[in-house]
């Protein structure tokens, strides 16, 4: 009796990852964790735990929330939210018709 030869299993296709956005739907404050636990794979009770215990070990934690609330976008709205002031900013800062002041 011969035996298959050995294969080599086909390669599996790449994972695609979500982009980082702040959550729309999982928020407490501004959706940071959310959205990072969305992107990573990582329970959002994790991040929202290490965001305190950085912020209890020295203040790291509030700064790098408001950086990440500042600078990543805003994902999907749950039906009937309206977006905050940070997402107002965020999309005309974002959007063609805007021109920073004094540049008329």
């Amino acid at each position: 009796m011969t035996s298959a030869p050995f294969s080599t299993p086909s390669p599996e296709q790449p994972t695609v990852r979500p982009q980082l956005r702040r959550s729309g739907t999982e928020k407490m404050f501004g959706g940071v964790c959310g959205g990072l636990a969305e992107y990573s794979g990582i329970d959002v009770v994790l991040w929202r735990v290490g965001f305190v215990g950085l912020t209890l070990a020295g203040g790291a934690g509030v700064v790098v929330y408001l950086l990440l609330w500042v600078l990543m976008p805003s994902g999907p709205l749950r039906p009937g939210d309206s977006p905050s002031a940070v997402d107002r900013l965020h999309g005309a800062a974002s959007g063609a018709g805007f021109t920073p002041p004094g540049s008329n």
